[in-house]
């Protein structure tokens, strides 16, 4: 058997599945100082086939992989599924001489997609999202100037929520998405509308994070809450939801970025914010399909801990969520959160307790699940830290496409 480059063939594809070596030490049952090793070639020169085997089902790689440098198969996500290819394509298409629909319509289809969004109907969205684009553009085109306001606010939102769909596919998507955000906040400045502003730079903030540039996220996000923020509040729970949940774009833009004593405190700070809006506010509301209020403060609290990789504290924090408060939630937040609980339960080794969440994620919300690069890695994750995955948890690696 031919040994020679396994090592660099397992930096490139644990690198490739965004593995560090501690992460995949853990899921081999090894240490760092030996994925360190085997990596630079100083051990296992002659490593065992169940070794090799071993890697291969963690890598989510055939074992060939490992033998050959062949060429190497796109990674996980790389290539978009083909309904957001159709809402991309609308992003470029040309307009038509076509007459819009009236305001009201194209707000009736905008509404009836948030809603399709917040049930995690995604099929609905690639078969919407793009008649809605190039309508929605050509009313704001062709608006009289007392209409322009409202046509520039409606075409900012469409930007918005294709931005947010967009993100659901990750690094896959994220150029197609950071242009959708980019021209939500000009409609949105166009708008003069400072609830639409803030909407739409959370979706730029979002897609700073997906450009690799979390600090500049941060910066985005608290700069556009302090300009806005009196606007803002006269607005009511509209304008707080949309305050508030610029804070939380802040605090998990500063999650992504590596731990440190100085992120921690700040990332708590702007959800400390955002838990003092939530209580001017009074409640969970879903203003601007925001589901901003305590309940939303929670969960995000929950996700930046997590993001820091503190999985125990994530727990701790989970416990406070009140049933019904979170049974009150859309399908995607119950869902998502279902997802993070999985995360957590994996980093601090609960492992059947991380497949269950999965499984209760998918049953939820199976577009949430299987059509989603991130949740499908942690799916494979899941999987590969078991030595016997249930059956259950096989046929939901299977739906996601993966060897189970």
């Amino acid at each position: 058997m031919d040994t020679s480059g396994i090592g660099r063939r397992i930096a490139y594809w644990r690198d490739r599945r965004r593995f560090t070596q501690t992460d995949f030490g853990q899921l081999m049952g090894q240490t760092k100082r030996w994925v360190q090793d085997i990596e630079g070639g100083k051990r296992q020169q002659d490593p065992r086939l169940s070794v090799l085997m071993r890697a291969a089902d963690v890598l989510r790689i055939p074992l060939e992989q490992l033998l050959t440098d062949s060429a190497p198969e796109p990674p996980a996500g790389s290539v978009p599924p083909p309904g957001a290819l159709r809402v991309i394509d609308a992003l470029y298409a040309p307009g038509s001489d076509e007459d819009p629909p009236p305001h009201d319509a194209l707000k009736r289809r905008l509404d009836y997609c948030c809603r399709a969004f917040q049930a995690c109907h995604y099929a609905t969205l690639a078969r919407d999202l793009p008649a809605l684009i190039t309508d929605a553009g050509k009313a704001a085109h062709s608006a009289p100037a007392n209409e322009q306001g409202d046509a520039q606010a409606l075409l900012s939102r469409v930007y918005q929520l294709v931005t947010s769909y967009l993100h659901k596919y990750g690094a896959a998507t994220a150029v197609p998405a950071a242009l959708a955000a980019d021209r939500a906040l000009a409609a949105a400045e166009r708008s003069g509308d400072p609830v639409q502003m803030g909407a739409a730079a959370r979706r730029v903030a979002k897609s700073l994070v997906y450009q690799q540039r979390p600090a500049a996220a941060v910066d985005f996000a608290t700069a556009a809450a302090r300009r806005l923020s009196d606007g803002l509040t006269e607005r009511g729970p509209l304008g707080l939801s949309t305050l508030g949940m610029l804070y939380l774009s802040a605090a998990l833009a500063e999650s992504s970025q590596e731990r440190t004593t100085d992120r921690v405190r700040a990332a708590d700070g702007y959800v400390d914010e955002a838990g003092e809006v939530a209580k001017r506010q009074g409640a969970d509301m879903d203003e601007d399909f925001t589901q901003f209020g305590p309940t939303n403060v929670t969960l995000h609290r929950l996700d930046v801990l997590l993001r820091f990789e503190d999985g125990w504290s994530a727990l701790d924090v989970a416990a406070t969520l009140e049933p019904e408060a979170l049974a009150g939630m859309t399908r995607e937040r119950q869902a998502g959160h279902r997802v993070t609980m999985a995360r957590a339960s994996l980093l601090t080794r609960r492992k059947e307790d991380a497949a269950q969440a999965l499984l209760d994620a998918d049953e939820l919300a199976p577009e949430e699940v299987r059509g989603r690069p991130d949740t499908v890695n942690l799916v494979a994750d899941v999987v590969g830290a078991m030595p016997n995955p249930g059956e259950n948890l096989r046929a939901l690696a299977k739906r996601c496409g993966l060897r189970a």
